[in-house]
């Protein structure tokens, strides 16, 4: 079967199947997907590979920047333009129109960041990111002894202030995204396999963090990459491939991928085709409901 169906709610959202295709393969293990419109083309990270590739229909699959410094999670600011989580260097960055690249956080106070893991970005500027260890450990970044003694979640004033820890009290705080008005923040502690529910004030501080959901299922996968389609579905990667779960927290069922899932975005014109990042391979899928628009 290509999906499990949890609530009849899912073939509205994603159909009765789900017929996955794998577009590449040959990667490390592969994350940090988003869609740029602009250029009608894909960029995903491969962190063990030190590379962020790019895929496109009319060229496959290229290079979009190496050395990557073991780049994970990506998201477009309000310019449109790149921002980053390095693992090699702690570092969140920011790639400017020209290319360059401009550190955005880097330390917490002295001491330097366990390594940014995936980030987003609200429409006024401000800039929400993850700081699991996971980046500090053999394969998936540099081992090195950690600085910090939380993992934490952190904002980035639309000024470019910051960071400012916001949660302290993860196990691993993973993939995020904001609700659709962005009064939620929306959270995966990898190790405990739910999702947790922050209230967003307008000056960017936290608060609540109920756990929302349990990721549940007997297949292998992790709780990583997370985000919401156009109608206010949640998707995230889990056991067996990707779950949706309904606005209401509901799981409405899975769509089976045959890897490990780490990310996925929506893209191609209509915002109905899934891009996935799954360990060693790119796959996509179409869906019912569109995603959400990314990028201005």
């Amino acid at each position: 079967m290509s999906v499990e169906i949890r609530d009849d709610r899912f073939r509205d959202v994603v159909g009765d199947s789900a017929d996955v295709e794998r577009l590449a393969t040959g990667f490390k293990f592969t994350e940090g997907a988003m869609w740029d419109p602009r250029g009608k083309y894909l960029i995903f990270s491969d962190m063990p590979g030190n590379i962020m590739r790019k895929w496109s229909a009319e060229n496959g699959i290229e290079t979009f920047r190496q050395p990557s410094n073991m780049a994970n999670g990506n998201f477009w600011d309000r310019e449109g333009r790149l921002i980053t989580c390095e693992h090699a260097t702690s570092r969140v960055v920011r790639m400017e129109h020209d290319g360059s690249l401009t550190t955005l956080a880097s330390h917490s106070g002295d001491l330097e960041l366990n390594s940014p893991n995936d980030v987003v970005v609200r429409s006024d500027g401000t800039i929400f990111f993850t700081d699991p260890i996971f980046g500090r450990v053999e394969f998936y970044g540099l081992p090195r002894e950690q600085q910090l003694d939380v993992q934490g979640v952190y904002r980035i004033e639309p000024d470019g202030t910051g960071p400012h820890l916001l949660v302290s009290d993860f196990s691993q705080p993973n993939g995020l995204s904001l609700s659709l008005d962005e009064s939620k923040l929306y959270i995966n502690d990898t190790p405990n396999a739910h999702i947790r529910e922050f209230d967003v004030s307008s000056d960017g501080s936290l608060s609540g963090g109920a756990v929302w959901a349990d990721v549940t299922g007997d297949a292998d996968g992790n709780t990583d990459g997370l985000t919401f389609d156009s109608a206010g579905n949640l998707f995230t990667t889990g056991p067996g491939g990707i779950h949706v779960f309904a606005s209401d927290g509901i799981s409405l069922g899975v769509i089976h991928v045959p890897e490990g899932t780490a990310n996925f975005t929506w893209g191609d014109d209509d915002l109905q085709t899934l891009y996935i990042t799954a360990s060693t391979s790119l796959y996509r899928t179409r869906v019912k409901v569109p995603g959400r628009t990314l990028i201005p």
